[in-house]
């Protein structure tokens, strides 16, 4: 390990600073105004994008940041939750295009958590769907056309996870996605009337998952896009609710999981995007010959969680990383995939270590994917172990400024995949449904093993670290197999599934169950052995958690217990508590949060 470098202006902190482009999209109906999400300010706020000029006007001014927000199909307001000191509960606002003033669309309502807003592209209608103590419940408003808002109405609700609404063109199909049916995370689709909620017809495959993209972009057109693991693997799918007329295409050829990302502009084209083993392939379906043409575009990771946008240029928006180039906005040929220009740039900031795929086998037959990245010089060294969020998420290569601080120090960096990740297919995502947790720490094990037998790792040197679920399985691998670890770090966790379950906002408590495939009290016994407190006892090696104060997601009673109870074990742990919710979103915080985890690091590591 090399000195710590605890500067002001130290590489790895000017990584953090560095302004980067979270997201940026054009309004549905003008392409002429769009939205970003960027940090050039120290702290990730929601700007109004003039798309010719590329100025950038900030609409949000939220101390600790705001990253998710929708803007209205033409342009004209900015839409996203205001909430209290991150807690992602509370009323849905908007911002002129401007700027000016926030304004309540739905001041009768109580507060609520909710994670979409949806716009139809002809702008006279949105959605949401709100979850409080009574449910899931599909909010509409309508739009006039000198943009005033109606009073919200209830078109639709239930018990279990659910999403949308989506609207076609004209907004006359209201889209659901909803648990309902099967009870577990495989969603089917309910297409609603959106002026009566009547039912217009739903869509589903046994045991199989259906997840909806968009409406085509044509006035009329009531073609809906979404995907179906029926196969395994993500597939698209063309589905017409008016007419019932689906039309699947299996693309045999073709590994991994597709999802679709858009329609071209005349609706005759989609935008696919392919994920095998967590790298990033493009196409465009031409729907009228049947035809799929691979695009040649750039390497890393492409579009993020936002996908890509097909604009009227013939031209593909999308945000553009790889684990030397920070996270910037770039236009491709849509014909082609040729990188044509940047279109909002990122700083010019710190490049770092590279990263490479890799692979191992788990227990169960698994094959686990990974990214490993090395410092300079020779194996074995001291190592950081790393899990995604989710856990229905990917870990795919990208600009990380956590990773390459470890890397600058002289730590190797792995992060995994573990069964749950989705895109890796159906067997491998849902291999964790109503027992999360056991899976995944076998996983940790193995990753452990491959690293020390191919001298990678020390093996009295590895740490494990993770956000969110890869925070719980931080502290989940800490107690299961203590004898593997010589510490961890932990942020935005989850310790106690129960109590997070009781203290959590409606929304999480539906993925939750989900999840789980019951309650805390219809599952007590799956909760029991998921929750990292069942093995408080057996903990060997010192904890660092970094939790937020004001986290529904992971609130903060469940820690707080934990904290308590191993440290009456006599038990070494550390909790930083931060004045905000799941994460944060400041350049400084962040860094103060990463010095954190280096001193623990060191001091675990006997570091100078």
């Amino acid at each position: 390990m090399k000195p710590l470098n605890s500067d002001h202006d130290a590489i790895w902190k000017q990584r953090f600073r560095s302004a980067k482009i979270g997201y940026a999209r054009t309004a549905l109906a003008n392409p002429q105004r769009g939205l970003a999400c960027t940090n050039q300010t120290g702290v990730f706020q929601l700007y109004a994008w003039d798309v010719d000029s590329g100025r950038l006007t900030q609409l949000t001014h939220h101390e600790r940041g705001k990253v998710w927000g929708s803007l209205s199909a033409d342009g004209r307001y900015l839409y996203y939750l205001n909430d209290e000191s991150g807690n992602e509960v509370g009323h849905f606002v908007r911002v002129p295009f401007s700027g000016g003033p926030s304004e309540d669309i739905t001041p009768s309502l109580p507060l609520y958590s909710s994670f979409d807003l949806n716009h139809s592209y002809s702008n006279n209608r949105l959605g949401f769907m709100m979850a409080d103590s009574e449910g899931f419940q599909a909010m509409v408003l309508d739009i006039d056309k000198e943009g005033g808002l109606s009073q919200p109405r209830q078109l639709w609700r239930s018990g279990d996870l659910s999403g949308g609404p989506t609207f076609s063109h004209g907004g006359e199909i209201a889209l659901i996605v909803t648990t309902e049916r099967s009870g577990r995370n495989e969603y089917n689709l309910i297409a609603l009337d959106a002026l009566t909620g009547e039912t217009i017809g739903e869509l589903w495959d046994e045991a199989a998952s259906i997840e909806p993209s968009r409406f085509s972009p044509v006035p009329g057109d009531m073609r809906l896009a979404a995907t179906t693991n029926k196969s395994g693997f993500g597939r698209p799918l063309i589905w017409n609710p008016r007419t019932g007329e689906r039309t699947d295409i299996s693309l045999p050829e073709v590994e991994g999981e597709i999802s679709v990302w858009d329609w071209s502009p005349d609706g005759q084209q989609l935008l696919l995007c392919q994920l095998n083993q967590a790298v990033y392939q493009i196409y465009r379906y031409d729907l009228r010959d049947n035809r799929l043409h691979q695009l040649n575009h750039p390497g890393g990771t492409i579009g993020g969680f936002m996908g890509g946008q097909w604009l009227p240029s013939d031209e593909i928006f999308l945000t553009w990383q790889d684990a030397t180039h920070p996270s910037q906005l770039v236009a491709l040929d849509a014909n082609t995939g040729e990188m044509k220009r940047m279109v909002l740039a990122a700083d010019d900031a710190p490049g770092g270590r590279p990263w490479r795929s890799v692979t191992f086998p788990s227990t169960n037959g698994a094959t686990i994917q990974a990214w490993l990245a090395l410092p300079e010089g020779d194996g074995p060294f001291p190592t950081i172990l790393h899990t995604h969020g989710g856990p229905a998420a990917v870990m795919t290569e990208v600009y990380s400024s956590e990773a390459q601080s470890y890397l600058d120090h002289g730590l190797a960096f792995l992060s995994i995949n573990y069964r749950g990740s989705v895109t890796f297919g159906k067997a491998f995502e849902e291999a964790i449904w109503g027992n999360p947790g056991r899976w995944e720490v076998d996983d940790l094990a193995a990753a452990r093993n491959w690293l020390v037998e191919n001298n990678i790792a020390h093996p009295e040197a590895i740490l494990l670290t993770g956000g969110s679920y890869g925070g719980y399985l931080t502290l989940l691998g800490l107690g299961q197999r203590p004898e593997l670890w010589a510490g961890g770090m932990a942020s935005v966790a989850i310790a106690d599934w129960t109590l997070m379950y009781e203290d959590q906002a409606e929304m999480l408590r539906g993925y939750q169950r989900a999840l789980f495939e019951g309650t805390p009290a219809e599952k007590p016994e799956a909760h029991r052995a998921a929750s990292p407190i069942t093995y408080a006892e057996a903990v060997a090696a010192p904890i660092l958690v970094i939790q937020g104060s004001n986290d529904t997601r992971c609130p903060a009673r469940q820690m707080q217990v934990y904290e308590e109870k191993l440290k009456q074990l006599g038990k070494q742990i550390e909790v930083h508590w931060f004045d905000a919710g799941h994460g944060s979103y400041q350049n400084e915080q962040n860094i103060e949060h990463q010095a954190l985890s280096l001193r623990f690091a060191y001091r675990v590591l006997g570091g100078s």
